[in-house]
């Protein structure tokens, strides 16, 4: 199957550290790819780039055919990407309807404020019926008026995600989303990753370190290590790997 979205030896340095080497690695339509590794192995990085927070100095990252190295951080959710981080960032003094709005500003028209009266309130309306239907979705519907800062930390990561969403991604970019996370939450994030790919057809790219997660919901996982990728495969090959036992998961994670 063709690649929806590909990396091609990326080269990414800070200083004299060299985060990634010719890192490369392709994604399918409609997957969930983990993407996985020690700390410092580079993940993060690969996301910024991405997102074009950093530039790399060799390499290309193509979109659905487009190079994503040509364009201006700004356009990237316009394009159909969007992204979650590892650190919460919720704007916490917004409600949590408000936060999801955010999310859907690339999809409301720039001319919004200068349309007359009743269009702009039935637009506006029209913006606050989607947010509500992807909170819904996400179970948040009814802390919609709940200011962001009070939700608890579950909450508060699901609500990360329904503002990516609302930009409606066909990619989208998760770093650790497990993180923090209790085993029945983790339970939930599982189905609802594989809902959002098999049902809403979303390619997902997944920076995890809970191997529980990674295991049951990922098609295919790259492992990188001191920015090189060291192995590629469906889960049940990497997690056998002997590179991938010695550099990640342990000598006890396949007994």
């Amino acid at each position: 199957m063709t690649a929806l979205f590909s990396i091609r030896d990326l080269g990414m340095r800070f200083g004299g550290l060299l985060a990634l080497d010719r890192f490369a690695m392709d994604v399918a339509p409609g997957s969930i790819h983990a993407l996985i590794g020690p700390n410092g192995a580079g993940k993060s990085t690969v996301f910024n780039c991405v997102s074009r927070f950093c530039t790399p100095f060799a390499g290309d990252i193509v979109f659905d055919g487009r190079s994503l190295l040509a364009e201006p951080p700004h356009r990237i959710v316009r394009l159909g990407i969007a992204r979650t981080f590892q650190n919460v960032e919720l704007l916490d003094r917004m409600t949590v309807l408000e936060n999801v709005l955010v999310g859907l500003t690339s999809h409301v028209p720039r001319y919004i404020d200068f349309l007359p009266g009743a269009r702009r309130i039935a637009a506006e309306r029209h913006a606050v019926r989607q947010a509500e239907e992807t909170l819904d979705a996400l179970g948040l519907l009814d802390w919609r008026h709940a200011t962001a800062g009070t939700l608890d930390f579950g909450r508060q990561k699901v609500l990360d995600l329904a503002r990516a969403l609302a930009s409606r991604p066909r990619l989208l970019l998760l770093d650790e989303p497990a993180a923090g996370l209790r085993n029945r939450e983790i339970h939930q994030l599982d189905r609802l990753l594989v809902d959002l790919a098999r049902q809403r057809g979303i390619t997902i790219i997944l920076v995890e370190h809970v191997m529980q997660l990674v295991m049951s919901v990922a098609d295919r996982v790259t492992v990188l290590n001191f920015g090189h990728r060291i192995t590629e495969g469906p889960p049940e090959a990497v997690r056998g790997h002997p590179a991938v036992v010695e550099a990640y998961l342990g000598r006890d994670a396949h007994a």
